[in-house]
């Protein structure tokens, strides 16, 4: 079991999102036309690809493109203040973060790479704390509850990473190095491309290196005795993938995805030398094969193996470490049986071991989940519907549905409506961890609603969504015949809504959103902890000429952190320049926290102040 343990997550929207909900909608003299703007495909909203404006549920797509432009190094970086998502993190670059998703528990949110959930299951989270940027291609968010899609976590949603593949063309290398505050240095590189003149060999390879001598993670004004020595963190990551196209419409393939990271922390209840690290790693390898059967018929077949270590260390000494160990089979199919109607029935087979210095009660467990989909419209009328079942080897089985309507006023206008119900399986430390664990405790479960009205046209991308998720069965601690056990014992409500904005207006490409919630625990009729009530997020980027110059802003409300301590709401600005030296060599640099705000996402725990980055890169044409 980790020993330094995952932040939770911020709680409050003020006048910033207020305002930006009236920029949003309000006319523009100076809006380009409808045909600026972006709609991609995506796959994570139904495991289909379809427009990103046809999704039924709330989703977003962060590109390549975007990453660059935010010159961010890792995953909580760019994910925090996006619609509907809270970061919560335990110091600084490489310390434990905690990703909140519409106000769910950080173990309700599910993080795919390459449509394979990647987690703890022992905590039942993902360290995003140690997904570098430079080998992400582009990430898709879902917001809202998709269990019957992806099963056990999705209550929240989920963000799903596709890591760098090899393109259409003569192979091509890039290559970046960075420098800044706190003494940090990055470096990658990457060569992909195509082989052969037919193109049907195709591969990719990224290497990436990333140090910093960081800061202080704990602030000693609230933890005396942890060591007031900076926390530095060092990355190593690697992605790979090869595949090979053969006969008409046929691909296999395999991927490698490795992530290895060497983090300082703080301790509060240690002494003041105490030296305390955690060496890291998160792997995934996978092999697919994807064709068409028929004209109609699409066949999907993965195989991955996947893992996340994590080796804690006092003084210099081991004191701890844990495995997960996951292999899994997907078998996915769609059918279409028109233009305008597809289905969709898949098979997919999870088994999980658990090994580590705590001897658990019991270090394995195999899921089989079998889904069905059908997605359809009928003149103005769009439908979706999903089915899953789940069935566990230690607890048993569980079920989840997931109905979507839309409605085509006009062809900017949409109304939309969904209908869901979703669990979270328990996690090895519930479930078995010596004097913790309960055998006989169920899956957490969820039913959500969702109503809203998405507009596409000359303006921009809007969507309003309100939602409305009830947990029961949560699972928390609890004093049992005088020991303290995992059980189902409370119960949540998150009502909320959200507003997402994209555009491109006179050059400027717009990015808003803002969100308003209220996560009740509603045993205790408090506020669920380090979420905020409002939190927003602001981005502005243009480009003149040679040059693009942007800046986002991203707020949070105020928050109540665990033992009922106050966090304060807060704002940070971020500023970013490129210039283009030429086709191939360009130079950027970015400051974060230009006003050096002083705040926290967790009680005690220190952020970056203003810090200042440069980089250095060459694309080769």
């Amino acid at each position: 079991m980790r020993t330094h343990a995952r932040a939770m997550a911020p709680l409050a929207l003020a006048p910033l999102a207020l305002a930006l909900s009236t920029a949003v909608v309000a006319p523009s003299a100076y809006a380009q036309s409808a045909d600026v703007q972006l709609d991609p495909t995506v796959v994570t909203a139904s495991r289909t690809e379809q427009k990103l404006t046809q999704a039924l549920a709330a989703t977003t797509v962060i590109s390549r493109q975007d990453i660059e432009n935010s010159q961010e190094a890792d995953l909580p970086s760019l994910l925090r203040g996006r619609a509907g998502v809270e970061i919560v993190q335990n110091g600084g670059p490489g310390t434990s973060a905690s990703l909140f998703m519409r106000g769910a528990n950080s173990n309700s949110s599910l993080v795919l790479i390459d449509g394979v959930p990647v987690s703890s299951a022992t905590l039942g989270t993902t360290a995003i704390e140690q997904l570098q940027l430079s080998q992400i291609d582009h990430i898709e968010i879902v917001r809202g509850n998709v269990s019957a899609l992806y099963g056990s976590q999705a209550v929240g949603g989920v963000v799903q990473i596709f890591t760098r593949k090899g393109g259409d063309h003569a192979p091509r290398m890039h290559a970046e190095v960075g420098y800044g505050r706190y003494n940090t240095t990055q470096a990658n590189a990457g060569i992909d491309g195509a082989l052969g003149e037919d193109h049907k060999t195709r591969f990719s390879l990224n290497v990436s290196r990333f140090h910093t001598d960081g800061f202080s993670a704990l602030d000693p004004r609230f933890a005396p005795r942890a060591n007031p020595n900076k926390n530095g963190y060092d990355n190593t990551s690697v992605t790979a993938q090869l595949s090979r196209q053969f006969a008409q419409d046929w691909e296999v393939g395999a991927r490698l995805y490795q992530s290895d990271g060497s983090t300082s922390f703080d301790n509060a209840f240690g002494k003041p030398t105490d030296l305390n690290d955690t060496d890291s790693r998160v792997r995934q390898l996978s092999t697919y094969v994807n064709g068409r059967v028929t004209s109609q018929w699409l066949t999907k077949f993965a195989l991955t193996q996947g893992d996340d270590y994590s080796y804690t260390y006092l003084n210099g000494n081991g004191n701890g470490n844990v495995h997960t160990s996951s292999s899994q089979i997907d078998w996915q199919n769609e059918y279409a049986l028109n233009a305008e109607h597809k289905l969709l029935a898949g098979y997919t087979r999870l088994e999980q071991t658990v090994d580590g210095s705590t001897a658990f009660g019991h270090n394995n467990r195999h899921v089989d989940s079998g889904y069905a989909g059908y997605e359809g419209q009928v003149g103005r009328n769009q439908f979706q519907a999903n089915v899953r079942r789940d069935q566990y080897s230690d607890f048993g089985g569980a079920n989840s549905y997931f109905l979507g309507y839309g409605f085509l006023v006009t062809p900017e206008w949409k109304l939309f409506a969904n209908a869901s119900n979703a669990f979270r399986a328990p996690t090895f430390n519930e479930l078995f961890y010596p004097g913790f664990g309960n055998p006989n405790v169920q899956p957490e479960r969820a039913i959500s609603k969702e109503l809203g009205v998405q507009y596409n046209g000359a303006l921009g991308l809007v969507r309003l969504t309100a939602f409305q998720t009830d947990y029961t069965n949560l699972i928390a601690t609890a004093l049992v015949n005088g020991q303290f056990l995992a059980q189902n014992v409370k119960k949540a409500r998150v009502q909320g809504a959200e507003l997402t904005y994209s555009a491109n207006l006179l050059g400027v490409d717009v990015r808003a959103s803002g969100t308003m919630q209220n996560p009740t625990d509603e045993q205790a009729g408090t506020t669920l902890p380090r979420r905020a009530r409002r939190f927003a997020n602001l981005s502005l980027s243009k480009a003149f000429g040679k040059i693009r110059v942007g800046g986002d802003i991203v707020y949070s409300g105020e928050r109540i952190d665990t033992g009922a301590q106050h966090l304060g709401a807060y704002a940070t600005v971020n500023v970013q320049a490129r210039y283009d030296i030429d086709k191939s060599w360009y130079v950027s640099a970015h400051v974060d926290n230009l006003f050096n705000k002083n705040y926290q996402t967790a009680y005690g725990y220190n952020t970056p102040g203003t810090a200042a980055y440069i980089t250095l890169g060459w694309k080769q044409f």
